[in-house]
């Protein structure tokens, strides 16, 4: 099964055009148009009053300043007039401005909101195949740091570029008013402005696109790494994993310098440019004024336009490699987006609404490569109410064989029938619920014990008090302070593996699975809570087609038929004493001491 998303491997991006993902993130804005409108009604509030300062210092100085031919009173009253409106002005724009900021800010939130929520809804319904190619700090990657940058695009950049590219137009009308011979000189410096932008613009997008890359590589690396601190510290792998680690973060510092000197070379060509033109206006504008042909408030208004005109140009060079960086971001995202489940649904599956319980493999073949088959060929069926315990020794293809049956995973060829009904045609939620599955790993969510139990099911305090029996854990609860609301987890209270185990059981007893499937469920077992996770487990197994894994022999005896596997293929099955007689590869791995003899059973598994 392969996916655009690999292991450490850059995802290999198609040529995705701006154009397309420009158009899926405003399909993100477009659900709070109200905010993104107001932020652009605002914007001519801020720009229309910056663009009015200059003209106000040009009527000030040609006006009062320099003119003579009005009193001192008459000059001292005008600048003071212009003095308020000037004030006015800016306080106008100051508000607008505050307002704006605020609408941005408010819309990014929900923007980024509504991104994150669907991302992860979204991998929610992915396959385990996808999570097992892909480990977890790069996927993490994406909702934090990859969403983090988009939501600086949406409330740094796209109204705010908006208002960039007004106030430049606005401000090279103003400039053509006042004196179109100094405009069109400053205008022949825009395709060398041009050209800048389109270089740095061209290898902008790789950089950033390396950096994103690295980040996710050095997040996926220490995540696996605090995973696995005790296996690094048992085996003294600290310092090969520092090396690893030593490389992947040189390959970030080495990208990011990369993105420093790309700046470092385009920052002060743009001044250059701002510069030459600044120094030119001077000089034709000094001749100007020397013909009587321009007043001195047109030049300086005329060189403060020119400041204003350069000002967003250089924010604009700053936001584009914001834009850059989340657009090589909402590629990743787009990505992630776009991989698509390799276990297809029906556009209408179903759920059969009475179960009886009958389970068939018929000509199953099943590789996680699928050159590679782990299964072969294999047929099985299990009657209504049975028992089956399937024994192997490892990569013998048990595990695969129930991830199969809760669907985890489509056969390559053959099929799986529950009640006559192949499991693709099955709606996944109704098999999951009905196909119940106890784990050897235990999975607690943060929180009390009656959340980890019902997981939001709504059964009623009578219900869970008979379950809790049920799975002898009421003597536990019992001596909790705290009762079933004591919080488990991280930083509260630490259950064995038994108890552990026991509150699983209770989680399966509140779905009331019409098929049970126990893998490994009693391997880690306590000897101080077996006799009762025993219990629990006959008191789950009673009445439902059940399928065990297990090395116990108690457990295995107490099964109705025993299947043997060896390379993915049935081998042998009978009862515990004929497989015993029959001298196979049943009674062979008992000597070879995977199942072991006991003083009460007679056997258990090492």
């Amino acid at each position: 099964m392969q996916y655009g998303f690999g292991y450490f491997e850059e995802d290999k991006l198609g040529e995705v055009t701006d154009f397309n993902l420009w158009r899926r993130i405003l399909g993100y804005a477009v659900h709070y148009w109200q905010g993104v409108a107001l932020a652009v009604f605002l914007s001519f509030a801020v720009i229309g009053s910056s663009l009015l300062l200059p003209y106000l210092v040009r009527l000030g100085v040609d006006n009062y300043i320099i003119n003579v031919e009005i009193t001192v009173s008459e000059r001292f009253s005008g600048l003071t007039i212009l003095a308020v409106i000037f004030g006015v002005a800016v306080i106008v724009g100051f508000i607008g401005n505050y307002f704006q900021v605020t609408v941005l800010e408010w819309t990014g939130q929900n923007i980024m909101h509504r991104l994150r929520q669907h991302i992860y809804i979204h991998m929610l319904g992915l396959d385990l195949a996808f999570f097992n190619e892909n480990p977890s700090g790069k996927l993490v990657t994406r909702l934090t740091n990859d969403v983090q940058n988009m939501h600086e695009m949406f409330t740094s950049v796209i109204v705010t570029l908006f208002n960039d590219v007004i106030r430049i137009i606005g401000i090279l009308v103003l400039l053509y008013w006042l004196n179109w011979r100094l405009a069109v000189l400053m205008t022949l410096l825009l395709p060398a402005i041009l050209v800048a932008t389109l270089w740095f613009s061209k290898i902008a997008r790789n950089v950033y696109r390396e950096i994103r890359t690295n980040l996710a590589k050095i997040n996926a690396y220490l995540q696996e790494a605090v995973s696995g601190i005790s296996l690094i510290q048992l085996y003294q792998r600290e310092k090969d994993t520092e090396r690893s680690f030593v490389n992947l973060n040189q390959a970030y510092f080495a990208s990011t310098v990369q993105q420093i000197k790309i700046f470092g070379i385009f920052m002060p060509v743009l001044d250059i440019l701002a510069s030459t033109a600044t120094a030119i206006s001077i000089w034709y504008g000094g001749i100007l004024i020397l013909r009587g042909e321009m007043t001195i408030g047109i030049l300086v208004a005329f060189l403060s336009y020119m400041r204003l005109f350069f000002q967003p140009l250089r924010e604009l060079s700053q936001k584009y490699s914001i834009v850059q960086s989340a657009m090589a971001s909402a590629e990743r995202i787009f990505q992630l987006l776009d991989t698509r489940s390799g276990l297809p649904v029906l556009p209408e599956p179903f759920g059969p609404q009475a179960v009886s319980g009958t389970l068939e493999f018929s000509n199953v073949t099943f590789g996680y490569d699928p050159d590679k088959p782990v299964i072969h060929n294999l047929s099985m069926k299990v009657a209504p109410g049975e028992t089956v315990a399937i024994v192997g020794a490892t990569g013998s293809g048990k595990s695969t064989l129930i991830n199969l049956l809760e669907r985890m995973y489509d056969p390559d060829s053959g099929r799986i029938l529950l009640d006559g009904h192949d499991l693709r045609e099955l709606d996944p939620q109704w098999l999951r619920n009905t196909v119940g599955l106890v784990m050897q790993e235990v999975y607690l969510l943060r929180g009390t014990i009656k959340e980890n139990i019902l997981l939001d099911s709504g059964m009623g305090e009578q219900g869970l008090t008979a379950i809790l029996q049920l799975a002898q854990l009421d003597e536990l609860i019992g001596r909790l302070p705290q009762g079933i609301h004591t919080k488990i987890g991280e930083g509260n209270l630490e259950l064995s593996a038994g108890e552990r185990q026991l509150l699983t059981l209770a989680r399966v007893m509140v779905r009331d699975p019409e098929i049970l499937v126990l893998d490994e469920a009693t391997a880690n077992v306590d000897s101080e809570t077996e006799i009762l996770v025993e219990r629990a487990i006959d008191a789950t197994l009673s009445q439902r087609t059940s399928i065990v894994i297990a090395h116990r022999l108690s457990t295995i005896r107490r099964a109705d038929r025993i299947i043997f596997m060896d390379s993915g293929q049935i081998v042998e099955e009978g009862t515990h004493e004929k497989l015993m007689a029959d001298k196979g590869f049943y009674h062979r791995l008992q000597n070879l001491q995977y199942i072991e003899w006991d003083p009460n059973e007679q056997s258990h598994v090492s």
